[in-house]
């Protein structure tokens, strides 16, 4: 797993940005895919969420991932759920300790959240859509509903397809231009006549900035570059396959004193 010099900062808080290495699964799914919507047999995937919580220090049932649908939607956690009654959402906060908040990936920028006092975490999931409708504000937002201060927060962008190769339409370009105009330094002409290569990383690194929060790191890993680390949609898709798994990213309120595993 990958860690944050930022968030590493900060004693009663454990977190990884973990890859696709080690893990239960094969094929296409190789590795340590973490998504039960991949088609990955489910066993594998509990194993493999199995293994990411005790690297965590946490119990596999305490480990919280939502059913993501790129939103603007956060869920406080307050007490573990069934994989049955697992809410939608792409953001997540607590002030709970031992649970342990979750967020897959295959591109989307995996943002994690800690308040350096309060006692306060979160996690968002913020592709596109939801980089753009405001996830990592509203999770800011909800942290704040339970204690935290922004001036307090630190939060770490992990693995993230990079700007040399995410190449889009001029209607996304379009869609970000009008929403603020300041968002068209993010996209530069691709080879392609109409599309554009989008830095998704530096704007969300910019919205964490604009938020007025303490700390904000970007670990700068692309998944797309780094097929043997990390799963990437763009990538399967540019290989006409069809299946594909997901990364896992997550942290944790807990003691100081404890193992790293991963």
């Amino acid at each position: 797993m990958i860690e944050a010099a930022n968030l590493n900062k900060i004693p009663d808080v454990r977190h990884g940005f973990f890859t696709r290495e080690g893990g239960f699964s094969s094929g296409h799914y190789g590795g340590l895919n973490c998504s039960y919507s991949s088609g990955d047999a489910a066993e594998n995937v509990a194993r493999n969420r199995e293994h990411i919580a005790t690297a965590l220090g946490v119990e596999a049932p305490h480990l919280m991932v939502a059913q993501q649908y790129h939103s603007a939607e956060v869920v406080t956690v307050t007490t573990p759920w069934s994989r049955e009654n697992t809410p939608k959402a792409d953001g997540l906060v607590t002030a709970i300790p031992n649970i342990a908040l979750g967020v897959t990936t295959a591109d989307c920028g995996p943002v994690l959240f800690a308040d350096q006092e309060g006692g306060v975490i979160g996690a968002a999931h913020a592709g596109w859509r939801g980089a753009l409708g405001g996830v990592t504000d509203a999770t800011i937002a909800a942290m704040e509903g339970l204690g935290a201060r922004r001036e307090r927060i630190f939060a770490a962008l992990g693995p993230t397809i990079s700007g040399p190769v995410y190449e889009v339409g001029s209607e996304l370009r379009e869609e970000f231009v009008t929403a603020a105009s300041a968002s068209e330094q993010y996209f530069s002409p691709s080879d392609r006549e109409g599309h554009f290569l989008f830095d998704l990383p530096a704007y969300i690194k910019q919205r964490l900035f604009d938020a007025g929060i303490a700390s904000v790191e970007i670990l700068g890993t692309c998944t797309y570059s780094d097929k043997n680390r990390f799963f990437s949609f763009r990538r399967t898709t540019h290989r006409n396959e069809k299946i594909y798994g997901c990364q896992l990213s997550a942290i944790t309120l807990g003691p100081d004193s404890f193992i790293r595993e991963a």
